[in-house]
């Protein structure tokens, strides 16, 4: 072999030989083994790599424990609740006396003065661990009977909102023009009004009452979704396997819900974990104000307002758990949330 063909190392400008510095990697071990493992595995799906990059939010795992946590209870006492309609509705009152939830130790509405000797209730103790309210009824039963109360609105107000946005997003987004025009005319002056007060306005028209609630909430609700799938269109309709699909004679319908759709529903999954954090605050201040849930059912928004006004009377238990239930629940959708964002982020992406 001729020594022209031999690779000859590079020399700096004295002729001596460039040696290269090797390179420190700063990363923890963990991550290093972790990213030489999935680089010699196949790629991974959509779905795969969100929950990969989710995991290392402690957060958003902490969120999601919580939604999982509050869930089940509202699942738990829901069934429950079904399972003893017959009993609530009937007139037997030796029958209805006693019906707690599968968690509930005590029944929410069972009314005991004698746990209430001075009218403000009675402070936390190993049988009643949140106290007793004004009537003798035990917190604890309350909240989480209230749990119930708070998921249901919570999933049937987004679910409602998120129907309504389906629908009419990927209409505005692919047509575009005066049908564009029209709906996304419409979606502003939801924007226009003050959220809460436009739920007022709803609530004094349909009037009081639980299934009024999760309506007024989901019919104010659609038009962010539709908002952010119309986004999403706009960017996809353009796309090759749009234009292969509608080459092949595929239908409007088809292209917009089979081939469009699925492929933009990333942000609304954000979306979804946040609005449902804002509708079980929503349905809590109205029923703080007196036009939500309405006695003896348990809410915790009616719960606050109720202990607010015998605050003064030093009844801090009665005001401190609804709040702290409260609180957790909202937290928890809201990290989840945050936490969903980042990792479907496709410009946070490693």
């Amino acid at each position: 072999m001729a020594k022209w063909d031999s690779v000859k190392p590079e020399r700096d400008l004295y002729g001596s030989n460039l040696t290269e510095t090797p390179t420190v990697d700063a990363r923890r071990t963990e991550e290093v083994v972790e990213e030489t493992v999935e680089t010699g595995a196949k790629p991974l799906g959509l779905w795969a790599d969100t929950w990969r990059r989710l995991k290392r939010n402690k957060l958003a795992l902490v969120g999601l424990g919580i939604i999982i946590v509050f869930l089940s209870i509202g699942v738990v006492e829901t069934a429950f609740y079904q399972a003893h309609l017959h009993i609530r509705s009937s007139s037997d009152t030796r029958a209805n006396s006693h019906v707690a939830g599968y968690l509930a130790p005590y029944d929410p509405n069972e009314v005991n003065y004698a746990l209430s000797p001075q009218g403000v209730g009675s402070p936390p103790s190993w049988k009643h661990p949140f106290g007793t309210d004004f009537l003798g009824r035990d917190v604890l039963s309350r909240v989480l009977i209230a749990t119930r109360i708070a998921m249901l609105v919570g999933i049937i107000a987004v679910a409602i909102a998120l129907t309504l946005g389906l629908l009419l997003g990927p209409i505005s987004g692919y047509y575009g023009g005066a049908i564009d025009s029209v709906i996304m005319r419409i979606a502003d002056i939801f924007f226009a009004f003050p959220y809460i007060l436009f739920v007022l306005l709803i609530m004094s028209v349909l009037g009081q009452g639980f299934q009024n609630v999760f309506i007024a909430i989901g019919v104010l609700g659609w038009a962010s979704f539709a908002r952010i799938v119309r986004g999403q269109i706009l960017s996809v309709k353009s796309m090759e396997y749009v234009e292969a699909a509608r080459a092949q004679g595929a239908g409007d319908v088809r292209i917009i819900f089979r081939h469009v759709l699925p492929n933009s529903m990333a942000p609304v999954y954000v979306a979804v974990a946040m609005a449902i954090g804002g509708a079980i605050v929503t349905e809590a201040a109205l029923s703080y104000l007196g036009i939500g849930v309405q006695p003896p059912e348990s809410s915790w928004g009616l719960m606050i307002a109720e202990s607010v006004q015998y605050l003064a009377s030093g009844n801090w238990w009665w005001l401190l758990f609804p709040s702290l239930a409260l609180t957790t629940t909202v937290f928890g959708f809201i990290s989840f949330g945050n936490g969903l964002r980042d990792a479907t982020d496709p410009k946070l992406k490693e």
